[in-house]
């Protein structure tokens, strides 16, 4: 808190597929046990793992063809990944490559068993995913072992109702059910109660521009645990906070 610089804790050497290099990353996860970053190198198709400890040059390749984006991980240590190729969401225990199927994964689609460029996940304590299905501009929950997901935010089409999303992106989920996301071309983050039918504009609705209450293109977004959002104000190339009542 309150540093103006920061530090590079992964790649910072261009853009390129060396091991020591990132393309284009769209989401990171701090893995505690093992005290290192876990990162979707998307414009690579893979998931690397970084060090944190100092003297650490390069990365390593935990899975690679995948063209992720999002990252999640369970309280036992399952990796969650979103895989917008193949329109599913996959969980890894580490190390291994294949992975179990836990949400989409019949093609890309608007079907309840479907997903449509899956990208950011978050996963709750009782391993119950969910994913911002972007291309359907909706939020699918999937309970564990469930064969198809339930809509809970959007899924009215693309549109700036509160009933609906419009390509939605970054996704948090609190302890109630609570659901926050992203939306990203409506310029705003809504929040929708659990079982809700529709959602409540928490941040901006004043429209895209670069003014303290305004966003544009929110991607992502996160929690800490005073209360406060921390929301990635992608074109304004900044991030922003604000204390949500």
């Amino acid at each position: 808190m309150g540093d103006t610089n920061g530090q590079v804790v992964a790649g910072g050497n261009g853009q390129g597929n060396r091991l020591d290099q990132l393309y284009g990353p769209s989401d990171v996860l701090i893995d505690k046990e093992t005290d290192s970053l876990i990162i979707c190198d998307v414009g690579n198709r893979r998931v690397v793992r970084w060090s944190h400890r100092s003297g650490t040059t390069q990365g390593e390749i935990l899975i690679d063809n995948i063209w992720c984006y999002g990252l999640a991980m369970d309280d036992q240590r399952y990796l969650y990944i979103s895989d917008q190729g193949k329109h599913e969401v996959r969980r890894y225990q580490i190390g291994d490559k294949n992975g179990t199927l836990v949400a989409g994964g019949n093609g890309g689609g608007a079907g309840l068993n479907q997903l449509n460029s899956p990208y950011y996940i978050f996963v709750d304590q009782q391993q119950t995913v969910y994913v911002s299905d972007n291309n359907n501009h909706r939020v699918m929950k999937w309970n564990k072992g469930a064969k198809e997901g339930i809509v809970v935010a959007g899924g009215q089409g693309q549109g700036n109702a509160l009933t609906q999303l419009a390509n939605p992106y970054g996704l948090f989920v609190d302890t109630l059910g609570t659901i926050y996301v992203a939306d990203m071309w409506n310029h705003r983050v809504m929040r929708w109660p659990k079982g809700a039918k529709q959602g409540t504009v928490i941040v901006d609705g004043n429209g895209q521009g670069a003014g303290a209450n305004q966003l544009h293109c929110p991607f992502g977004l996160s929690f800490d645990r005073h209360g406060n959002l921390y929301v990635v104000d992608r074109d304004n190339h900044r991030v922003q906070r604000f204390t949500i009542e």
